[in-house]
């Protein structure tokens, strides 16, 4: 092999492997912009939710729940929680499902509204806290008239060929109990 042609094949190989450390760069820096977001997911009527799992807080068992007179016809009542008073809610009445009466899966998740309030949700079984990437989320989808449901609706996503509707807490507990504001009115 002559000197030219010594050259022109190293300069050949130095551009390969410009090329693949490139190539190796992009999919580094490809990979690092993929943000995880952990979501504890349960099940309302054989549908998979998700919350955003660091607002849960506990999952308890079901137990027996004090009715309040004159609440709203979703909240059951409350619970004692280490001397601490939860507001129970209950999410098949919040989405307008058909009611169903507790079994061994039923659980309540006990979540945090605010820095000073926690509530327990009803649901019927709890799944697992699972990753999903960040921009495998899709915004949900305008598919029913339904508003009751809709509105709590952060996103949709796929895990394991299952569809997980993913709730907005803050928007749902909103809906029924507002931010205290500090203004009396007076």
């Amino acid at each position: 092999m002559g000197l030219e042609s010594a050259a022109e094949h190293l300069k050949s190989l130095q551009a390969e492997q410009a090329i693949q450390q490139e190539s190796s760069e992009n999919r580094r820096s490809n990979q690092e912009e993929v943000v995880y977001h952990q979501w504890a997911t349960f099940k309302v009527d054989n549908e998979l939710y998700g919350v955003d799992v660091v607002q849960v807080k506990e999952v308890l068992r079901y137990s027996e729940i004090t009715p309040v007179p004159g609440s709203d016809h979703f909240i059951l009542g409350i619970i004692n929680l280490r001397g601490n008073v939860v507001t129970v809610i209950d999410t098949r009445q919040m989405f307008g499902l058909s009611p169903h009466a507790p079994d061994d899966d039923t659980r309540i998740i006990v979540v945090e509204y605010n820095e000073q309030e926690v509530v327990g949700l009803v649901v019927d079984s709890v799944d697992e806290v699972i990753n999903l990437p960040q921009n495998d989320i899709d915004r949900a989808p305008n598919a029913t008239g339904e508003e009751t449901t809709k509105r709590f609706v952060m996103g949709v996503c796929y895990y394991n060929t299952i569809l997980i509707i993913l709730l907005d807490l803050l928007k749902m507990l909103q809906s029924i109990t507002p931010l205290d504001t500090g203004d009396d009115g007076f």
